[in-house]
C-alpha cells in the first residue's frame, strides 16, 4: 500500500470558538470552511451514534497546501461531549504540530505579551541535526495541545516535490 499524500491534521478541542480565536486570531491562520456534522455518515465514522461534531478547517495563508485546500481541521464533539486527557508531550499518543516563521524571537515575543503559554523563557538554538543553526520553542493551544514555532536555519531548502526543491512563497 502506498499513500497519495497527506490530506490535514486534526485536533479535537473542547471549544471551537475559544481555538478559532487562538488559531486564526493569535497565530494568524485562515478560516476555509466551518460545519456542524450531525448525521449517520458522521455517527459511522466516528463509532458514536447520534455523534454531533463542530468542525473548522483551517489553512495557513500563502502556504502550499495539498487537496484539501486546508492543514488543519479542529473538532469539537457536541455529542458525545469528551473529558480532557493528558496531551503531554512524552505521552504515547499526544499530538505536536510544528509551524514555521521568519522570526521567532518577535513571534515569540508577540505571543508571550498575549498571554500564550511556552515551554522555555525563550526560543532555543539547535545545535545539532538537519535543522542546526535555527531556532524552536514549544507552546500550548487552549486545550493544552503542544504547538511548536521552528525558524529554519539560513539557506534551507523551503520544501520540495518529488525531489524538487520549492522557492519560498
Amino acid at each position: 500500500m502506498a499513500f497519495n499524500g497527506l490530506w490535514h491534521a486534526s485536533f479535537t478541542v473542547s471549544n471551537l470558538e475559544q481555538s478559532l480565536e487562538f488559531y486564526c486570531g493569535l497565530l494568524g491562520m485562515e478560516l476555509h470552511h466551518q460545519q456542524v456534522q450531525h448525521n449517520e455518515y458522521t455517527s459511522k465514522l466516528v463509532g458514536y451514534p447520534d455523534a454531533n461534531l463542530k468542525v473548522a478547517m483551517l489553512r495557513i495563508p500563502n502556504a502550499f497546501v495539498g487537496p484539501s485546500n486546508h492543514h488543519l481541521e479542529l473538532v469539537e464533539y457536541v455529542h458525545p461531549r469528551g473529558e480532557k486527557t493528558d496531551v503531554s508531550t512524552n505521552r504515547p499518543g499526544a499530538p505536536h504540530l510544528a509551524f514555521v516563521t521568519d522570526d521567532i524571537h518577535a513571534d515569540y515575543q508577540r505571543l508571550a505579551a498575549a498571554g500564550v503559554r511556552f515551554k522555555a523563557p525563550a526560543p532555543v538554538a539547535i545545535e545539532e541535526g538537519v535543522n542546526k543553526g535555527g531556532f524552536t520553542v514549544y507552546f500550548l493551544d487552549p486545550d493544552d495541545i503542544t504547538l511548536e514555532m521552528l525558524q529554519p536555519p539560513a539557506g534551507r531548502p523551503w520544501g520540495s516535490v518529488n525531489g524538487t526543491e520549492l522557492k519560498k512563497p
